[in-house]
């Protein structure tokens, strides 16, 4: 089973921006890091894409693939299966999933 995603795991952009997780709701935690769901808002900072000479770095990050089985308050939970899209004016690239917390699995 993959395991969940909470505010410490480490997510970035395919060009190297870190994404950073606001949680809507901290009720669930795991090991002291909110779990995050699809409705939470996740910013990507420090992007370097370019295209030409025109800066257009990823900045948000829109889940298209949530976990299927398990929610929290109604909203689907993240999971590191679950695939997202970094987003500037149009989809940039998947987002990537470098770290999860390992100690608790989901659906």
């Amino acid at each position: 089973m993959p395991s969940l995603l909470t505010t410490a795991s480490v997510m970035m952009c395919p060009h190297g921006g870190t994404v950073q997780a606001s949680p809507t709701s901290t009720n669930v935690q795991i090991a002291g890091a909110p779990a995050l769901t699809a409705s939470d808002v996740f910013v990507i900072a420090g992007c370097p894409f370019v295209i030409g000479v025109v800066p257009s770095p990823c900045v948000t990050v829109q889940w298209v693939q949530p976990a299927a089985q398990s929610t929290i308050s109604g909203n689907p939970t993240l999971t590191e299966a679950s695939v997202g899209l970094c987003m500037a004016a149009a989809p940039q690239g998947p987002v990537m999933i470098v770290s999860a917390q390992p100690n608790v699995s989901g659906l």
